[in-house]
């Protein structure tokens, strides 16, 4: 026999607010077993509490609503397997970023900052193969993570082999609007190659920079700007055009930062 529970009921049974299980009804993701058509009171079964219980947990987890909804819609076990295994790993990951950001604060807070070499160089004029799109400032990661694999397919295609190490240029947009003009390249010995897609030749001029070596998680990247920045901005040495960065491994990177032509030649 099919017991009709009243909402009251219900969220006691669930540990869902009264708001809460209105709420889910609005979005349709749990849905009362019958509404009575005159008082408009909302009716549920014993057999939705399991279902219910599930959502709290999910919600618990920060699962969006629209994973809620698939996980509850999925068409078989594997399916809804995979949506649940898809946020924990999003979970896993934001709980990574905040660890990095938390040791990265408190090395930030409790450890003073060591003076760093700053080298001041010509960067030669340099054939590349490149990528160009405006690119907003939380997108770069994944937009460079996409970008540089196109880069090398490119490059197989035509023979080549980079002659330095992945690159990119910023301009200033990038950072005070956030998002602008964003450039990734893979330098090339001789003349530029013929590009395809989205990939295109583009040549460098020679350009006058300030560099310094960042060494540690990227998340931390920052850090060498605020250096690099720090020491140009001293010496009354900025230059306008964007700043390049070059990768030299994963967690080694070294900043450019353009200036005079004339800065310590």
């Amino acid at each position: 026999m099919t017991v009709a529970l009243t909402i009251g009921e219900f969220s006691k049974m669930t540990y869902l607010s009264v708001k809460a299980l209105r709420h889910y009804h609005d979005v349709g993701l749990l849905e009362p077993a019958e509404i009575d058509a005159s008082s408009g009171y909302r009716r549920y079964t014993a057999e939705q509490v399991a279902t219910a219980q599930a959502i709290r947990r999910f919600r618990d987890l920060d699962m969006p609503l629209d994973q809620v909804r698939a996980v509850l819609q999925a068409p078989d076990l594997a399916t809804r397997n995979r949506a649940i295994l898809d946020h924990l790993e999003a979970m896993q990951s934001q709980l990574e970023r905040t660890q990095q950001t938390v040791t990265s604060l408190q090395a930030l807070l409790t450890a003073p900052s060591a003076p760093r070499p700053v080298e001041y160089r010509t960067l030669p004029a340099t054939a590349t193969l490149a990528i160009r799109a405006t690119v907003a400032f939380d997108d770069a990661n994944d937009w460079l993570e996409a970008a540089y694999p196109e880069l090398h397919a490119a490059l197989d295609a035509a023979g080549l082999s980079p002659a330095g190490p992945d690159s990119a240029l910023y301009d200033d947009a990038f950072f005070t609007d956030g998002a602008g003009d964003t450039v990734a390249f893979v330098p090339l010995a001789g003349s530029a190659a013929d590009g395809r897609g989205r990939v295109a030749p583009l040549e460098l001029p020679a350009t006058r920079v300030a560099a310094m070596v960042h060494d540690g998680p990227f998340d931390d990247l920052d850090q060498t700007y605020g250096a690099l920045g720090t020491a140009v901005a001293e010496l009354g040495l900025g230059a306008s055009g964007p700043i390049r960065e070059i990768y030299l491994a994963d967690d080694r990177a070294e900043v450019c930062w353009p200036i005079t032509v004339s800065a310590r030649s």
